[in-house]
C-alpha cells in the first residue's frame, strides 16, 4: 500500500476556524498565509500540532499518563495521515543564562569532547607544556618536598561521580587496605559501608602512611608503584598536618612548579558542571556587584531623611542604633548631609567595622562604653542577595547591584585549568568568541596543524562540528558567536537556531511546523533560509510554514490562504493551490502579491523640524567607532543585514543614553564618546518584542489599564452597589470575587517533570476566573467574564458610550489587533502582537510632540494589509512632530521612511559601519549596500 499522500483535517473548529476541511500534501513545503489573526496558527499549531502532541502522549503507559491528566483533544472531527510532529516556534528558547548558542546547537558539546581528547595542556604558572613524571622523579620530589613530615599516600579512585559505592569499599577491603578518604575526610572502612547515591563523591584509597626520611626510600618506592597502579597513573600525597593534597602523575604536570591537572574530561570544559565552571561566578561569566550610586543616589540628603536608600528614613531599629553609635564616635549628626559625614565613618556604615570606645555623657558626667559591631550595608545587601529564601528580597537586593564581568575568569566562565588546554594556540574560550564564519575557516585549516595521533582521535568529532557550523551558516546566522546567551537572541534568531539543530539531526518522515522563520532576516539571507527548508523537505519530511514573506510564498509547493478577515471574520480557507493558482484568486494576499493593491510610496518626504541628535564614537559589540546623526520630527528607518549592529547602535547605545537623560535610567549604555542634542526630546519610548507579562494572569486589558476602567464600571452598576461590591471584587488577582480553586487564573498548571508544563481548564469555574456571585453582576447583559472573552473589535462597539474605555480599545484595534480578546493570556501572544499592544498602550497616552519612539521590527507577524494599517498609525505619530525610529528589514516599511540609516556590510565582525544615510531614493543609489540592491527594485 502506498503511503498516504495527504495530511487530511476534517471539521476543524479550534478558536475561530469555521469547521474547515483541509488536505495538506505530504513531503512538500506548504505555506499557510493570511491576515494576522485569521486562524493560521489555530490550524497549524492548535489543531495539527496539538493533536500530534496528544497522540504522542497516548503512547505512554497508563501509569505515566495518570500524571499528565487528559490532554484536551483539539476541536476537530478527524485527522488522517499525521506524522510525528515537531514545532519550531518563536517563544521556545531557554531564558537561562547558562544556555548559549553553542549549547543549543550542541557544537559546544563536540568542542568539549575535542579539547578533552586532542588538546595539549599548558601550565597556568609558566605557560610551559605539561609533562608527565617517571616513578623515580616522583620519589625524589616526595623525599625533597616532604622531608621530616608525616604523609599519607593515596590513590584516587572516584572523581565527582554519583553512587553508593558499597561494592567498591568491599573490594578495597579485600585487597587489604584499611582506610579511604571520602570527600576530603580519611576514615576507616567498615562492613557494609555505603554513601548517599544521589550526591557527587570523591574517593581515594589510603595506600600507606609514613614519616619521610632517608631510611624509608625502599618502602616509598613500593608505595608509589602501588598507588600509581591503583589510581590509574595518578597518585596523591597529603601532608597529615595541613591536609592539603598534592597530585603526582605519570601524565600531566607542570615541570617547574609541579602543579598537576587531573586528566581532562568533557566536563572539564563545561561551565555548567562544578568540574569546569569558574568558582567565582559559578560559570555565568558575570557577577553582581553593589553600585554605591544606587545605595546613595544623592549625597545632599541626610541619613535621617533616607539618604541611604536600602535603610529608608530613620526609625527605631537596631541598624539605626548602630549608626547612632558610629555618629557619636565620629562626631556627626544623622541630620547632616551625607557628603559632610567623615570619610572613615561612611566607610564603616557601608563596609562595616568592629570597635569599642568610651564617651563622656555631658549631663551626668559619667563615661559610658559603646561597642560598634556592624556588618555594613554593602555586606548586608550582598548577604540578602546570596542567602535569602524569598525571591522578593533577592529582587530588592539586586536593585542595588550591577552585573559586571567576573574578574576571576574575565567572562570566560571556565576554571583557569580548562583555559590552558590549547589546540594550535587557541583555547576553547577563544573558539566560542569567534563568529561562525571565522570558526568555520579556523576548522578548515586545522588538519595541517594536528599531529598524527590527534588526527586519528579528532577525525569524527571534526566532521560533526563542521556539518553543524555549516547548518548555522545555511540559516543565515553566520554572524553569531557560540558564547552568545540564548536570552539575548531575537525570536527569529532563536527559531533559526532550532531549525539548524533539527536539520543537523537528519530525521526523516517528520512533520515540521514553523512559525514565521523569516523574522528579523534581511532579504539577502532569506534565500539561504528557504534553501535550508527545501533541504529538510528533500530528506523526506513534510513542512508547514506559517508565513507572510513573499519570497517564501513564491518558493512553496503549495499555499493555503486563510481569511477573508481576522478574528471572527476569518477562519475559512479562501484559496488553496500552488503559487501560480494563488495569483489568480481575488484574495487580499493575492491582491498584494500581484500588485493590484500596494502600500503607496508617499508623494513627498517629511522635512523634520531641523533639530538633530548626534551620537559620536559608538563602539559597542561590533560597532567600528561610528558617528550617526538622527534628524528629529521624521520617520527614521535603520536597516542592514542580520547581525550588522543595528540593535547595538539603537537598543544598547542610543536608548539607554536617552533613558538615563530623561528618566534617570540606570542601564549602562555601550561605549560611546559623546552625544549632542538631547535637549530636543522630552520623552523616549522603546517598544520591543519582550512579552507584556510572564504569567497567564497578564492580558491586553490589564496591560493597557483598560481593565481598571471596566472594573470601576461594573462596580457602579445598580446590583453591585446594592451588594456593596467595590472594583476589587472584579479583579481575578485578589481574594473576594475570584474563583479560589484556580486563584483567578482560569487554568490549573500541571507540572510535568520531563515535559513542558500543561495547563488544564479549572473544573470549578470552567475557565471563567470568577465565582458565581461575581458573575451574577451584568452590564448590558454581559458578565465580567464575558467581557474578558470579547474580541477587541466587539469591545470597541460595546463600549462606544464610555469614552475612557473606548479610546483605549480603539487604539488596540487601530494597530491591527481587533481579533484578540481582552482577556487573552499574554503568554499566548506572539512577539509582534505583544509589541503592538505596547504600541497601543503608548498611543492611548497623550504624546508631547517631542517624543522619540523606538520600535524594533514592528512588522513581525504582519500581513501586507496589517503593515499598511500599522504604518498609518506610525505616520500619524510622525505627522504630529514626534520622531519615530524603526529597526526593520521589511522593504514596505523602509520605502515609507523619511530617512534611512543603513548599517553593514555584513553581520558580526565584518559589520558595524554606517554604509549610507539619506532618503530611500538616495540610499537605493548606493553601489555595495545589500539593502540598496533590494530597495531599488521597489522604488
Amino acid at each position: 500500500m502506498k503511503d498516504q499522500e495527504y495530511l487530511e483535517v476534517y471539521g476543524a473548529r479550534v478558536h475561530n476556524l469555521k469547521n474547515i476541511d483541509v488536505k495538506i500534501p505530504r513531503e512538500k513545503l506548504v505555506v499557510i498565509t493570511g491576515l494576522s489573526g485569521s486562524g493560521k496558527s489555530s490550524l497549524a499549531f492548535d489543531t495539527i500540532y496539538a493533536e500530534g502532541q496528544r497522540r504522542y502522549i497516548e503512547t505512554f503507559s497508563a501509569y505515566a499518563r495518570q500524571f499528565l491528566g487528559g490532554l484536551e483533544r483539539p476541536d476537530v472531527d478527524k485527522i488522517d495521515g499525521l506524522s510525528p510532529v515537531i514545532s519550531i516556534e518563536q517563544k521556545t528558547t531557554n531564558k537561562s543564562p547558562r544556555s548559549t548558542v553553542g549549547t543549543i546547537t550542541e557544537i559546544y558539546d563536540f568542542l568539549r569532547l575535542l579539547f578533552a581528547r586532542a588538546a595539549d595542556a599548558y601550565s597556568y604558572n609558566t605557560d610551559q607544556k605539561m609533562v608527565s613524571y617517571s616513578d623515580d622523579q616522583i620519589k625524589d620530589l616526595i623525599l625533597k618536598d616532604f622531608n621530616d613530615k608525616k604523609i599519607a599516600v593515596l590513590a584516587p579512585l572516584i572523581k565527582s561521580r554519583k553512587g553508593h559505592y558499597r561494592e567498591l569499599f568491599e573490594q578495597i577491603s579485600k585487597q587489604g587496605f584499611l582506610r579511604v578518604r571520602v570527600d576530603g575526610k580519611i576514615q576507616e572502612i567498615e562492613k557494609g559501608m555505603k554513601l548517599d547515591r544521589y550526591k557527587m563523591h570523591d574517593i581515594e584509597v589510603v595506600i600507606d602512611r609514613l614519616a619521610i626520611n632517608k631510611s624509608v626510600e625502599k618502602r616509598l618506592e613500593e608505595t608509589i608503584k602501588t598507588a600509581l597502579y591503583s589510581g590509574n597513573n595518578i597518585m596523591m600525597v597529603i601532608d597529615v598536618d595541613d591536609n592539603n593534597p598534592r597530585y603526582f602523575s605519570r601524565e600531566l604536570m607542570c615541570p617547574t612548579t609541579g602543579i598537576a591537572y587531573p586528566n581532562p574530561e568533557p566536563n572539564t570544559f563545561s561551565f555548567n558542571s562544578p568540574k569546569g565552571a569558574c568558582s567565582a561566578c559559578n560559570g555565568l561569566g558575570i557577577t553582581n556587584e553593589i553600585n554605591l550610586k544606587k545605595v546613595i543616589p544623592n549625597n545632599l540628603v541626610s541619613v535621617k531623611n533616607g539618604g541611604i536608600v536600602p535603610l529608608g528614613e530613620q526609625k527605631n531599629s537596631w541598624i539605626f542604633k548602630q549608626i547612632e553609635h558610629i555618629s557619636e564616635r565620629y562626631r556627626f549628626k544623622l541630620s547632616d548631609a551625607i557628603k559632610d559625614i567623615p570619610k572613615e565613618a561612611l566607610d564603616i556604615i557601608l563596609n562595616g567595622g568592629n570597635e569599642s570606645f568610651e564617651i563622656e555623657s555631658k549631663s551626668v558626667g559619667v563615661r559610658r562604653n559603646y561597642k560598634i559591631d556592624f556588618e555594613g550595608i554593602v555586606a548586608f545587601i550582598d548577604n540578602q542577595y546570596n542567602n535569602a529564601e524569598s525571591t522578593s528580597i533577592k529582587r530588592w537586593a539586586k536593585g542595588f547591584m550591577d552585573e559586571v564581568t567576573c574578574s576571576s575568569c574575565e567572562g570566560k566562565r571556565l576554571k583557569k585549568e580548562a583555559l590552558h588546554f590549547k589546540i594550535t594556540d587557541k583555547n576553547i574560550s577563544d573558539l566560542v568568541q569567534m563568529d561562525v564564519t571565522e570558526l568555520a575557516s579556523w576548522f578548515e585549516n586545522i588538519e595541517k596543524q594536528l599531529s598524527k595521533k590527534q588526527l586519528i582521535i579528532a577525525a569524527e568529532i571534526l566532521k560533526e562540528i563542521r556539518t553543524r557550523i555549516q547548518f548555522l551558516k545555511d540559516v543565515g546566522l553566520d554572524y553569531l558567536t557560540l558564547d552568545r546567551t540564548s536570552k539575548s537572541l531575537s525570536g527569529g534568531e532563536a527559531q533559526r537556531i532550532r531549525l539548524a539543530t533539527q536539520i543537523g539531526s537528519q530525521l526523516v518522515g517528520v512533520l515540521y511546523i514553523l512559525d514565521e522563520p523569516s523574522i528579523g532576516l534581511h532579504q539577502r539571507d532569506n534565500e539561504k533560509l528557504i534553501d535550508s527548508l527545501v533541504k529538510l523537505r528533500d530528506l523526506g519530511n513534510s513542512i508547514i510554514v506559517v508565513e507572510h514573506d513573499q519570497d517564501m510564498i513564491e518558493k512553496a509547493d503549495f499555499v493555503f490562504d486563510i481569511g477573508p478577515g481576522a478574528g471572527k471574520h476569518g477562519g475559512e480557507i479562501v484559496s488553496a493551490g500552488t503559487f501560480a493558482e494563488l495569483k489568480k484568486q481575488r484574495t487580499l494576499t493575492a491582491d498584494y502579491i500581484t500588485g493590484r493593491k500596494k502600500i503607496e510610496i508617499p508623494k513627498k518626504r517629511r522635512v523634520g523640524n531641523g533639530k538633530t541628535i548626534t551620537l559620536k564614537g559608538a563602539s559597542g559589540n561590533n560597532l567600528k567607532n561610528v558617528s550617526v546623526t538622527f534628524p528629529l520630527g521624521k520617520m527614521i528607518c535603520v536597516t542592514g543585514v542580520s547581525g550588522s549592529g543595528k540593535s547595538t547602535l539603537i537598543n544598547e547605545t542610543l536608548y539607554p543614553i536617552l533613558n538615563a537623560h530623561i528618566y534617570r535610567g540606570v542601564k549602562k549604555p555601550m561605549p560611546y564618546k559623546k552625544i549632542e542634542g538631547l535637549e530636543h526630546v522630552d520623552k523616549v519610548i522603546d517598544i520591543d518584542q519582550s512579552p507584556i507579562g510572564r504569567t497567564p494572569r497578564s492580558n491586553p486589558a490589564t496591560y493597557t489599564k483598560t481593565f481598571d476602567e471596566i472594573r470601576s464600571l461594573f462596580a457602579k452598576t445598580v446590583e453591585a452597589s446594592i451588594r456593596g461590591y467595590k472594583p476589587g471584587r472584579f479583579s481575578f488577582n485578589v481574594k473576594g470575587g475570584r474563583c479560589e480553586t484556580c486563584q483567578g487564573g482560569g487554568v490549573r498548571v500541571i507540572e510535568m517533570n520531563f515535559l513542558p508544563d500543561v495547563q488544564v481548564e479549572c473544573e470549578t469555574c470552567q475557565g471563567k476566573r470568577f465565582n458565581r456571585e461575581t458573575l451574577e453582576i451584568r452590564y448590558k447583559g454581559k458578565s465580567i467574564s464575558d467581557i474578558l472573552d470579547m474580541t477587541i473589535e466587539d469591545a470597541t462597539d460595546f463600549f462606544i458610550k464610555i469614552p475612557k474605555i473606548h479610546r483605549k480599545v480603539k487604539t488596540i484595534k487601530d494597530v491591527g489587533l481587533g481579533y484578540i480578546t481582552l482577556g487573552q493570556q499574554s503568554t499566548t501572544l506572539s512577539g509582534g502582537e505583544a509589541q503592538r499592544i505596547k504600541l497601543a498602550a503608548e498611543l492611548s497616552k497623550r504624546d508631547t510632540g517631542n517624543t522619540f519612539y523606538i520600535l524594533d521590527e514592528p512588522t513581525t507577524g504582519l500581513h501586507f494589509e496589517d503593515i499598511r494599517v500599522l504604518m498609518d498609525v506610525l505616520n500619524t505619530l510622525a505627522d504630529k512632530g514626534n520622531t519615530v525610529l524603526i529597526i526593520e528589514h521589511n522593504l514596505d516599511v523602509v520605502k515609507l521612511a523619511d530617512y534611512v540609516i543603513d548599517v553593514g556590510m555584513e553581520g558580526g565582525k565584518k559589520g558595524g559601519k554606517i554604509l549610507v544615510t539619506g532618503t530611500p531614493e538616495e540610499v537605493a543609489k548606493h553601489k555595495t549596500s545589500y539593502t540598496a540592491k533590494f530597495l531599488k527594485k521597489l522604488l
